[in-house]
């Protein structure tokens, strides 16, 4: 039974995300993610200025004059929101966890889909497969998508962005739209994120919290690996601690922008102390002159 807090919550971000999916996105989801393909509609008779090559002969020779064949864009996609759920990605020191963030860009995402008649489906992951919700339409289907992501509990803590994608291109045979939203805190991906780019419409979504970057000054502090359970004491208050703590958060980020750009893809860059919204503006604009 779900209880009145989790519907609580789940109203929230329902109420928030549909208007931004209804205000300030309409319109540019679909124009950004066009359709698959082409399929034929009717004929109707040439009227001057028409294409001659849409001449359909056959039935011009029957009816004495010419008509032409029209064909409409085949609209219905399908959008798979891939979603981390590592223990690293259940963390967060500024307005919300990483997690919670995630919620409200997939719930975003997937009222903008269904507004454009789209499937939604949704897979979360850590280092296994941990639920598999397959697409399928309608509001209350992106409910429980919403529900999954804020109370899913997975029974696994670490993070293999290659796993994830392997299942997809073995579960899926059509070419799908790809939202992977991670903090991307994983290595050896290439090779997998190389065939599923070519397969799918694959979309890097990273969310960042800002002490992942930087190292507040605060003296002796214990860092626990999340996914690991590694202990670590260090002098946070020592400058060069502070630095290499810097250097390999940047050594990981460079890593991951090497690996998307080698496949061709756009990304979008979230943070957990920043909107989101201008941001994913920015990427629907962007994507849509890319595709005119």
């Amino acid at each position: 039974m779900v209880n009145e807090e989790i519907l609580k919550k789940v109203r929230k971000i329902q109420i928030k995300t549909n208007r931004l999916a209804d205000n300030l996105l309409a319109g540019m989801y679909a124009s950004a993610f066009k359709g698959v393909g082409i399929e034929f509609s009717e004929v109707r008779q040439y009227l001057p200025g028409d294409e001659i090559r849409s001449i359909d002969w056959n039935v011009t020779a029957r009816m004495g004059q010419p008509y032409v064949k029209e064909f409409e864009e085949e609209r219905e996609q399908t959008i798979l929101l891939l979603v981390d759920a590592s223990s690293s990605f259940r963390f967060g020191t500024v307005n919300q966890l990483k997690n919670e963030l995630t919620a409200e860009i997939c719930a975003l995402l997937a009222f903008s889909a269904i507004e454009n008649n789209d499937k939604v489906g949704l897979v979360i992951f850590t280092d296994q497969i941990e639920k598999h919700i397959p697409p399928r339409k309608g509001r209350r289907h992106v409910l429980r998508v919403i529900r999954e992501l804020l109370y899913f509990k997975p029974t696994h803590y670490r993070t293999d962005i290659s796993g994830v994608l392997e299942y997809i291109n073995k579960v899926t045979h059509r070419s799908t739209i790809c939202f992977l939203i991670s903090d991307f805190i994983d290595s050896g991906y290439e090779k997998a994120f190389q065939i599923a780019s070519k397969r799918h419409d694959l979309i890097p979504v990273t969310i960042t919290d800002p002490k992942e970057e930087e190292l507040p000054s605060v003296g002796l502090i214990n860092l626990k690996d999340a996914e690991t359970g590694e202990e670590i004491l260090i002098d946070s208050s020592n400058q060069k601690v502070r630095e290499e703590y810097k250097r390999r958060f940047f050594e990981m980020v460079e890593f991951r922008k090497k690996v998307f750009a080698s496949a061709g893809v756009s990304s979008i860059d979230l943070r957990t102390d920043r909107d989101y919204v201008d941001v994913l503006m920015k990427f629907f604009k962007a994507r849509k002159n890319w595709m005119q």
